[in-house]
């Protein structure tokens, strides 16, 4: 390939980009993704300032691409790149109303101690279809270092960033530190994955022990020794109590043996049976102490959630094309046909991503993310066919500017429309508010199966005052109706008592904040002292269409007879609020 060879290559896949933007966006009608459709994430922006934006992100791309970086600057490169393409989706809200639930385990650490937190789980503690590492990992953070947001997103942006960076050691091993590097590259070309860094779920930390549990393996049957062994062990064993998918996710393991092609077939054998029976010992004590739990947990699973997968699909076409760089998904193609050709058994490794969606038939993208370092690795193995250095990297860089554009220009203003983002300026109004205490009263959903007290954590979670909730708890829309509904954990999980103290201790002058589905300008009978007084209103009233699950928060302060109200208004999804199929 000559100079004019390369400049053609990099001409047509300028093209290339600049052509499938406009194209998706025609197209948008076939996304039917339930939380950053294309069909109305664009709603209010000016796809030509969006298009303005990409070819900036070219022109970009082709300078990083002219850079020489050794083998030794990759994993730098990579963790600041990641690291600052997150940051700013940090002023993203938490745009799932799963959220709750885990703020409300990892606040009863905060409250009640460690001990607490594992006596009770699943019993005290509600645990839904949860696992306990990961809310105990944030239950960690806010007891030592406080319940703020800010260090849950710094956290998960670690997490992530070191995702990235295992990534690239695993495409380092199997192949060369090229594969690797873009492999864990095109992470960033993931628009729907980077909007899910910041937010204090399960996923992101789950995907991260899913890549460090296969490194781990990978270098332990590769090289032996005890340490390695053990740590290996180890971090399955962390792997299998964060999230009930990554136990079918974890398979993968077992094939590594019998793929990576090395010469003591034996050695490697024993290796890995060595590694699995101990985190196998580990994980099944630990699982049999909460065996209750546990079973009723698979239960649900089983005969909620696996059932509920047919109901709450999103096609290969979105998550393949729309949510991920089409790029990537054209790479991974190439790279399993080039495998298939070459016979190399290596492929198989990052080979299970697709094993694991087709095999399963999991047709949503939630469910799949922690899969998502198998996903490019494959595309980074198809893009090593292009011979030129350059060119290659300007596919990669491309990838990502495109990528980021989608996720920080697009869906970020629109996840700011969601209720989520009322939540959380209701949270900062309050902390400006006298006192230390606010009490809280929901009134039920119109147009949701869900009930409105799961957004109270929520709130809880954006301000720094002591939220009080004393009510009988509303009935539900119907047995039926909530047993299919995707926001059943709404009305099975239980506010913890903390929420529940008299709220006149919290003094005669404490504001109060209604959540409703549509902005509450007076009080209704009983929830203000002073029912004759009518408040003066301020609304802010922000609205999605798509989305049934809708949040107001009015703030109404007491000031004697005066009272005033702020009423933050919006929305929240309740298509992609609901439970995972596997946790």
């Amino acid at each position: 390939m000559n100079r004019l060879d390369k400049t053609d290559f990099i001409l047509l896949i300028s093209f290339a980009t600049l052509i499938i933007f406009p194209l998706l966006y025609l197209f948008r009608a076939l996304d039917d993704n339930t939380l950053t459709s294309w069909r109305w994430v664009f709603s209010g922006l000016r796809i030509e300032l969006v298009f303005g934006m990409i070819l900036g992100g070219l022109a970009i791309a082709l300078s990083l691409s002219t850079l020489t970086l050794s083998e030794r600057q990759y994993p730098a490169v990579l963790l600041l790149l990641s690291f600052c393409a997150v940051i700013p989706l940090w002023g993203v809200p938490e745009a799932l109303i799963d959220t709750s639930r885990y703020f409300l385990q990892a606040k009863q650490v905060n409250v009640h101690g460690i001990g607490y937190f594992f006596r009770e789980w699943g019993s005290g503690i509600g645990a839904w279809t949860d696992l306990p590492l990961v809310p105990f990992f944030y239950g960690m953070i806010f007891k030592y270092l406080g319940e703020s947001r800010i260090y849950i997103q710094l956290f998960t942006t670690l997490l992530f960033s070191f995702t990235i960076l295992f990534t690239y050691r695993i495409g380092a091993t199997l192949w060369n530190d090229e594969t690797g590097f873009t492999g864990g590259l095109l992470l960033l070309g993931i628009p729907y994955l980077m909007t899910q860094v910041p937010l204090m779920l399960v996923d992101v930390p789950a995907m991260f022990l899913l890549t460090l549990a296969t490194f781990t393996f990978l270098v332990a049957v590769e090289k032996g020794g005890v340490h390695r062994i053990l740590l290996a062990a180890f971090v399955i064993f962390l792997a299998v109590l964060s999230k009930y998918s990554l136990w079918l996710m974890l398979l993968v393991l077992p094939v590594i043996p019998f793929s990576a092609g090395w010469s003591c077939g034996k050695t490697a054998f024993f290796r890995s049976a060595a590694i699995l029976t101990i985190a196998g010992v580990l994980s099944g004590a630990v699982l049999l102490a909460a065996y209750d739990t546990v079973r009723d947990q698979l239960h649900l699973l089983r005969t909620y959630q696996w059932s509920g997968l047919q109901r709450w699909q999103e096609s290969f076409v979105s998550t393949f094309f729309f949510q991920s760089h089409p790029f990537i998904t054209i790479l991974a193609l190439f790279g399993m046909v080039t495998a298939v050709r070459k016979g190399d058994g290596k492929f198989l490794i990052p080979g299970w991503f697709a094993a694991f969606i087709f095999i399963l038939h999991v047709e949503r993208i939630r469910y799949i993310l922690p899969l998502f370092p198998f996903f490019t690795l494959m595309a980074s193995y198809g893009l090593q066919q292009v011979q030129k250095l350059q060119v290659r990297r300007f596919i990669a860089y491309s990838t990502v500017a495109t990528a980021l554009v989608v996720a920080i220009g697009v869906y970020l203003p629109f996840l700011n429309t969601t209720s989520m983002a009322n939540l959380r300026n209701a949270g900062k109004y309050l902390d400006t508010l006298n006192g230390e205490a606010v009490e809280v009263r929901t009134v039920p959903q119109i147009a949701s199966t869900g009930n409105t007290e799961m957004a109270i954590p929520l709130l809880d979670l954006y301000t720094k005052k002591q939220l009080t909730y004393r009510r009988k708890r509303p009935l539900p829309p119907g047995i039926d109706v909530v047993n299919r509904s995707s926001l059943r954990f709404t009305w099975e999980v239980e506010l913890p008592e903390f929420y529940r103290q008299a709220p006149e201790k919290a003094g005669p002058h404490r504001p109060l904040a209604i959540i409703a589905s549509r902005p509450v300008t007076v009080p209704p009978r009983g929830m203000m002292p002073d029912d004759s007084v009518r408040p003066g209103v301020r609304q802010f009233t922000l609205q999605a269409e798509p989305f049934r699950y809708r949040t107001t928060v009015s703030v109404f302060e007491r000031n004697g007879l005066a009272v005033t109200a702020h009423a933050f208004s919006g929305n929240c999804p309740i298509r992609d609020s609901g439970p995972l199929l596997t946790r």
